[in-house]
């Protein structure tokens, strides 16, 4: 075997094993016993020990050293780039470290979860404090100098930066809050229905969405989870869902998202299977796929009247006139609490929140008692409304429990992502609509998967939107769909 060959075949080893640990956090999230969460820390922190002395093994360096890149073909140069990129992150960080994170991470989230249910931030606080010191020990670890919170950002956005960030929320900011402004003092304000929905039936027809937006349930399942979310790739991957009696569009919308996600992670190449590039190239471009199922395609007027049709038919009459009147429903603005429910347009808005609080909780201008005063002042001030409980305020979010510091901004990017694939997919498929009324998203998902999803990591990110779009990725895209829509729907 070349140096190379050993490499990949070692990677290989890698990759399954870090399957195997994302298995036990989708178990714990799902369908593990509710008193095993002390084990499962520790069997997450052993896993982590494995992992982290596999990504570090000097071997890995060695043969990084004797492969010749400009003998591989483009596939073999972007394996290699993806390993070293990892090797000389995760060789900064102290193993002790890597697997005290995956301890404190699967204690935090047990608790996160019990917190939450009991409106009680300060039960929630030693955790998240002893997960913020080790995140920011990992970060300077990284950072090496730099930014700490870049480092953070990088592990979810090759490349990416927070000033990059912060330019590009810059340039979205006065479009979105302008835009908002006019649809809240719009006369026409669409009422949601006032009626109770089975949630068996909830549970049924979002594996009936799943299998409209082209997932694979041959390599995938769908279960309920108290935050929706997505897990695996290659031939397992997995995705979550949650009901709620009196808001159905909570559990259609939230699958469709997730679906996103999954067919993406199912889309990829299968020849890449185990290796580095057989995965999503980062969380902003995965976000593009789940933003854009869900927003641009799902909730399009074209798709939302076969979704009329669909709901009458398992619900009976619900209190929506027609189709006209569900179109409205399902894309009505209101500055709610809830992130993951929250409209196109204050959607980012919850993003720009939530960066610059965990950038100065990163930095230690935020300490985590002063964090729920920071939250509900800066919610308020954005969205005009004072947070009534925790649980949708600071504890609305598993992401700070998990660790994932630096990895909201990429939901934002993501919906940036989204807006330029869309307009370029309209330029592409000019029948769109005509399918779409029909529940028929083939078109558009077919034409996902061809230009984005199989190449997995193939392309660094930016690259990888750009590839798919034939131009450099910029806000106005999404800008200009977001005007439209809105104009039209509020007949501003």
């Amino acid at each position: 075997m070349s140096s190379y060959d050993e490499l990949i075949a070692f990677e290989r080893s890698t990759q399954a094993l870090s399957e195997i640990a994302g298995r036990l956090g989708w178990d714990q999230e799902t369908v593990m016993p509710p008193a095993a969460t002390e084990q499962r820390a520790e069997e997450m922190a052993a896993i982590e020990t494995v992992l982290h002395s596999r990504r570090t093994d000097p071997k890995v360096g060695d043969w990084l050293e004797s492969v010749d890149g400009k003998e591989l073909d483009e596939i073999g140069r972007a394996n290699l780039r993806v390993i070293r990129r990892d090797f000389e992150r995760t060789s900064r960080v102290p193993a002790e470290l890597a697997a005290e994170i995956a301890r404190a991470t699967s204690l935090a989230r047990d608790n996160w979860v019990q917190a939450r249910e009991g409106e009680n931030f300060a039960e929630f606080a030693p955790a998240l404090k002893r997960v913020l010191d080790l995140r920011r020990q990992e970060a300077a670890a990284v950072a090496d100098g730099g930014e700490p919170y870049d480092a953070l950002l990088d592990d979810f956005e090759p490349g990416a930066t927070a000033s990059g960030v912060a330019e590009m929320f810059s340039a979205l900011r006065p479009g979105l809050v302008a835009l908002a402004d006019r649809v809240l003092g719009a006369g026409h304000q669409p009422a949601l229905p006032d009626h109770t929905f089975d949630e068996e039936i909830q549970v049924r027809f979002s594996r009936e969405m799943a299998e409209t937006f082209g997932y694979d349930f041959s390599h995938g399942r769908i279960d309920r989870a108290v935050h929706p979310f997505s897990s695996g790739s290659g031939l397992d991957v997995r995705i979550t869902m949650r009901t709620d009696p009196r808001d159905p569009f909570n559990s259609i919308y939230s699958t469709i998202h997730e679906t996103g996600h999954g067919a993406y992670e199912q889309g990829v190449s299968r020849k890449y299977l185990l290796t580095p590039v057989g995965q999503g190239a980062s969380m902003g471009v995965h976000e593009s796929q789940s933003r854009i199922y869900e927003n641009q395609l799902g909730r399009s007027r074209a798709f939302t009247g076969h979704l009329f049709g669909r709901m009458q038919k398992l619900f009976g009459d619900f209190g929506v006139a027609d189709s006209e009147a569900f179109y409205s429903v399902v894309n009505r603005v209101a500055p709610g609490y809830i992130r993951t429910e929250a409209d196109e347009l204050h959607y980012n808005l919850h993003i720009m929140m939530r960066f610059d609080l965990e950038r100065d909780l990163i930095s230690g201008a935020l300490e985590v008692d002063d964090l729920p005063e920071a939250w509900n002042s800066r919610f308020e001030t954005d969205f005009g409304v004072a947070v009534d409980r925790p649980s949708n305020g600071v504890l609305q979010d598993i992401h700070w429990a998990s660790g994932l510091f630096g990895y909201f901004p990429t939901y934002t990017l993501g919906n940036v992502y989204a807006g330029c694939l869309h307009k370029v997919i309209r330029r592409d498929i000019p029948g769109l609509d005509g399918h779409l009324s029909k529940g028929d998203t083939a078109p558009a998902t077919g034409w996902l998967r061809r230009n984005l999803q199989q190449h997995g990591s193939l392309r660094e990110p930016a690259e990888t939107i750009t590839a798919a779009c034939g131009f450099v990725p910029t806000v106005q895209p999404l800008l200009d769909y977001l005007e439209e829509k809105f104009t039209d729907l509020y007949r501003l």
